[in-house]
């Protein structure tokens, strides 16, 4: 299944990226990274529905989506639910590799995926290049 965003959601999106994860220094992390970047960082989530309510209330460009997180819907239902609602990009970190995961992944449409650990580079170009379109 691919996901299909409405022309009309993706309308009106502002220049920030939100950060979802449930490890706090790993969001605070990618955060501090981001702002080097002179990236705005809009929020941080730590569950999948925080981080659809923060991205229905900030509509940010880009979401960088941890697969793992805290509550009964994990990241991959976050990003269908915000691409559906909102029409941002979004980039996966994840540890996993198996591949029941990496399909789920594949499946939602995202922007990027990127693997842990990762260097700091690594998640600049990624986030450059999808802020770049």
């Amino acid at each position: 299944m691919t996901v299909r965003t409405a022309k009309s959601a993706i309308t009106g999106l502002r220049d920030c990226v939100l950060v979802v994860d449930d490890e706090i220094l790993i969001a605070d992390l990618w955060s501090m990274i981001l702002e080097d970047m002179q990236i705005d960082v809009c929020g941080i989530a730590k569950t999948a529905d925080t981080a659809i309510a923060l991205a229905q209330q900030h509509r940010p460009k880009v979401v960088l989506m941890d697969v793992r997180l805290e509550g009964s819907r994990d990241g991959v239902d976050a990003a269908i639910a915000i691409q559906q609602t909102v029409g941002s990009k979004v980039i996966f970190i994840t540890g996993s590799r198996d591949s029941p995961t990496i399909a789920r992944i594949q499946a939602a449409g995202p922007a990027r995926v990127l693997f842990k650990p990762l260097g700091e580079g690594q998640l600049q170009d990624a986030v450059a290049a999808v802020i770049r379109g």
